[in-house]
């Protein structure tokens, strides 16, 4: 149906963000975190000769799903850029629905002022939300605005923010809503510890590594782990191009094709050793929050 002539190599599809997992250079240890709406995480491992163990409470592990011949195992935030996507369109609320209703503008500016408003919201949050001292900010936030993916999934979860006085700001909020964010990502590399699955590396691919310098740092600061970040913005177009690369037997081996096609790296963020201390006290604090919250809330 295809008019291919007789030979020729033909390959199958994947999900798009194992084919992420693999452009962003997957190995054994090697955990790689598509950041974007959502995330999905990723790492893979070697059989063993006994029972297969299965890592409790992520989505899935699946051999060869991800890597061919290698236990491939999936987690994921259900909301991650999405929570900063929910609190713009909050702050957003007055411009969009009062602005046009203002007599004291015309309607090329409203439109004008809308437009730069919006452009320019997030830079300058995260601008104020740098200067929040997590030290000082006693707010805290759960991750879970479309529920809870992993570890153990329950969508009928819901956020909560806890610590608002009449002072806090939008920056503070910000700040915490980052910051629960990225406990929701320590917990998942938590759980894969917990079960004997080695992280020794992170990188993070999609659009936010790129985006937000603020994030990556909290992040780091939370995992307290370096964060590679690949100067590919289409890593998972690498990816694809990587298996093809070994379906066209141009590369012998997925391994091969990471090697020799791999996207050099862009950045590494570092973790500020300085917030050690307060993000290991700020993560318990977390835990028992959503504990309280998964409790009362059922």
């Amino acid at each position: 149906k295809l008019h291919l002539a007789a030979g020729t190599p033909v390959a199958v599809g994947a999900f798009d963000a194992h084919m992420g997992a693999v452009g962003g250079g997957v190995q054994e240890a090697v955990l790689v975190k598509v950041m974007g709406t959502s995330t999905c995480d990723m790492i893979v491992g070697r059989s063993g000769d006994g029972p297969e163990h299965l890592v409790k409470g992520i989505c899935g592990q699946v051999q060869g799903s991800i890597v061919p011949e290698m236990l491939g195992y999936e987690a994921g935030q259900s909301a991650f850029g999405d929570v900063y996507a929910w609190f713009k369109s909050l702050l957003m609320w007055p411009v969009e629905t009062l602005l046009p209703r203002c007599s004291s503008v015309d309607s090329s500016q409203k439109k004008a002022l809308q437009s730069e408003i919006s452009e320019k919201i997030m830079e300058n949050l995260e601008k104020e939300a740098a200067k929040v001292d997590p030290n000082e900010s006693a707010v805290l936030a759960l991750d879970w605005f479309n529920g809870r993916r992993t570890p153990d999934a329950d969508q009928r979860l819901k956020s909560a923010i806890t610590g608002l006085t009449l002072g806090t700001s939008a920056p503070a909020i910000y700040r915490a809503l980052i910051e629960g964010t990225a406990f929701g990502a320590r917990a998942i590399v938590e759980r894969f510890k917990e079960e004997s699955v080695a992280i020794k590396k992170v990188v993070a691919i999609g659009g936010i590594p790129h985006k937000s310098e603020l994030v990556m740092q909290i992040v780091s600061d939370v995992l307290e782990m370096p964060i590679e970040i690949p100067a590919s913005e289409q890593t998972v177009a690498l990816g694809t191009a990587m298996f093809a690369s070994v379906v066209a037997g141009i590369n012998t081996s997925v391994a091969q094709a990471q090697q020799n096609m791999k996207s050099p790296i862009w950045r590494t963020v570092h973790p500020q050793k300085d917030f050690a201390d307060l993000y290991e006290t700020k993560y318990a604090e977390y835990k028992k929050f959503g504990a309280f919250v998964e409790r009362e809330a059922l």
